[in-house]
């Protein structure tokens, strides 16, 4: 259940709160006081694109919170399973911040994407917009709508045709890509012969490339490095070096060390220092030693450089990509050299997923021709307490072979007779705007019956409806409100009166601004917001009695 909702600086709200109950809760509101901006911002929270747009003028971001409670163990069994985890007592906390250049989206504190936020809305929550009830002109949201009727068991049928279809695709892809002339296939295996060849005889080591690098480099620095070490060599040498100086000092200290007993310490220093100048000329020498390399070295470096490179700018930057290119190609030839079987067993495999992927579409085809007969007969229930008279609705189930997918084989339509002597006919042919938004009411009351969503909201969902149609619209909604929470945004009076919680909204100028406000309103105040949806210019006494009896007409309803 959506606890409460907490907007801030969003649009025209400043900042308001609204703690929602159970049942039937109602905001109502004169046009342009911002009513479908509480909807948006349900949406924001639950992973909708954010705009900057909607940060308030003047202010830094936009923030909107909602808290849920979870209703049962099923409930909480699928949010955990989306790795979300709610606090001990089963609250989610969703959070967020929209900012001129980013959003930040939260869970109970932990930072999330806004793809986690949409996940979880499909869990905790049904909205409907203003304008989904015109989704229902598109046939194929037909199949959807079943689908999502007929529940797991279908669900997972399908998961397992699309995993045959998945692998059926691959086989037609690899059919097509492998599809070559005698003469091409031929010049396909010499090709590959020879470039497997080239990599194979270069004998490539991992690493190999970053080594020869390295010694191409020394080499070619070699001169350059010697010169330098040689004349470090000889300043530090014993041949008028810093050496023969050292050796001299040392044999000044030793003469006059015996008469001063702290020159002791000094000659010891001197001895070190010379111990240390005579191993560092060494370690010169043989560096210097190592430089020497000949003519032929450098020249089979230098090829052995140019090689791997040409190889790298022809089969990949690494040698282990090379490597790989090598091994994809030793399987392409493998398969050319025995093309024929090759393609006759992608063929067997063709027609036996082909035969997998039908039968699983006959089951399909099934199940659902099922279930449109169940959601036919149950909406013709619900249809009929939305005053439909005589309604006739059906689902109707066509398989097309030749037309075969990831989800089967089926057309799916909803056909519709509203009146009596009529015949039936796709519901996009023959439904006003009034009846689809009846018939999304119907759907959403039948697929919160079969799936026990515990939240639904609805955006207006009384568009293109009055008078007695309203009223059974109404009751419909207080009816769909009993053990679970309805949130519904409305005109009309009908709906507002049949509401377990009311919540208007309001647009005034303060300082300067116009701010939205929301205010929880019952008794007296509900009273006279009834008798301002009753359209009468002026509050009169009258209007105010209709007013009271249309809420006792409501609360008396719902009793019975």
């Amino acid at each position: 259940m959506l606890i409460s909702l907490h907007v801030k600086n969003l649009a025209l709200i400043e900042e308001a709160e609204i703690d929602f109950t159970e049942g039937l809760n109602v905001m109502t509101g004169e046009t342009g006081a911002g009513k479908s901006v509480i909807i948006g911002s349900v949406n924001l929270a639950l992973g909708a694109k954010a705009d900057k747009e909607y940060i308030r003028s003047g202010a830094e971001y936009a923030l909107v919170e909602l808290i849920f409670g979870l209703e049962n163990e099923a409930q909480s069994a699928l949010v955990a399973a989306m790795g979300v985890k709610a606090d001990e007592d089963g609250v989610l906390i969703l959070q967020r911040k929209v900012m001129p250049s980013r959003s930040i989206c939260k869970i109970n504190g932990e930072t999330v994407s806004a793809g986690q936020l949409r996940n979880l809305a499909s869990v905790l929550l049904d909205i409907h917009g203003q304008h989904e009830h015109q989704s229902l002109l598109k046939a194929a949201s037909h199949k959807d709508i079943l689908d999502g009727y007929a529940g797991e068991r279908l669900a997972l049928v399908k998961a397992e045709q699309a995993d045959l279809y998945r692998r059926y695709s691959a086989v037609l892809k690899e059919l097509d890509q492998n599809s070559l002339e005698e003469s091409a296939r031929l010049r396909e295996t010499d090709l590959l012969s020879f470039e497997i060849m080239e990599i194979a005889e270069a004998y490539l080591q991992e690493g190999e490339d970053e080594q020869v690098e390295r010694d191409y480099q020394f080499m070619c620095n070699a001169g350059k490095i010697s010169e330098a070490v040689g004349v470090v060599y000889a300043l530090t040498g014993y041949e008028n070096g810093a050496g023969t100086g050292i050796g001299r000092a040392i044999k000044e200290i030793k003469n006059v060390s015996v008469l001063d007993e702290a020159l002791g310490s000094l000659e010891e220093q001197l001895q070190d220092i010379d111990s240390l100048l005579n191993d560092f000329n060494r370690s010169a020498a043989d560096y210097m030693t190592g430089l020497e390399f000949d003519e032929e070295s450098f020249r089979r470096t230098q090829e052995r450089l140019n090689q791997i490179n040409r190889l790298k700018s022809k089969y990949g930057k690494t040698i282990s990509q090379i490597l790989s290119s090598k091994d994809e190609k030793e399987k392409k030839l493998s398969v050319l050299a025995d093309y024929e079987h090759y393609r006759q067993n992608l063929l067997k495999e063709k027609e036996r997923l082909t035969e997998q992927i039908m039968e699983k579409c006959r089951i399909i085809s099934a199940m659902r021709s099922t279930h449109g007969k169940s959601l036919a007969k149950e909406m013709r229930k619900v249809l009929a307490d939305l005053n439909f008279q005589d309604v006739r609705f059906e689902v109707e189930v066509t398989a097309c072979c030749e037309e075969f997918g990831a989800d089967g084989y089926d057309r799916v339509v909803f056909k519709i007779a509203p009146n009596l002597g009529e015949e039936l006919k796709p519901l996009q042919q023959i439904a006003s705007g009034g009846e689809l938004s009846r018939v999304m009411l119907a759907l959403k009351t039948v697929q919160a019956d079969k799936n026990e969503m515990n939240t639904l909201i609805f955006d207006e969902v009384d568009a293109g409806i009055s008078g007695k149609t309203a009223w059974k619209v109404a009751e419909k909604l207080g009816l769909l409100g009993t053990g679970r929470q309805v949130i519904c945004i409305t005109h009309l009076p009908q709906i507002a009166a049949m509401a377990d919680t009311h919540f208007v909204i309001t647009k005034n100028v303060r300082q300067e601004r116009t701010v939205t406000s929301i205010q929880k309103i019952s008794g007296e105040a509900s009273i006279h917001e009834l008798a301002r949806l009753l359209g009468s210019e002026t509050i009169t006494a009258a209007v105010l009695s209709n007013a009271k009896e249309m809420k006792e007409l409501a609360v008396k309803s719902k009793k019975i």
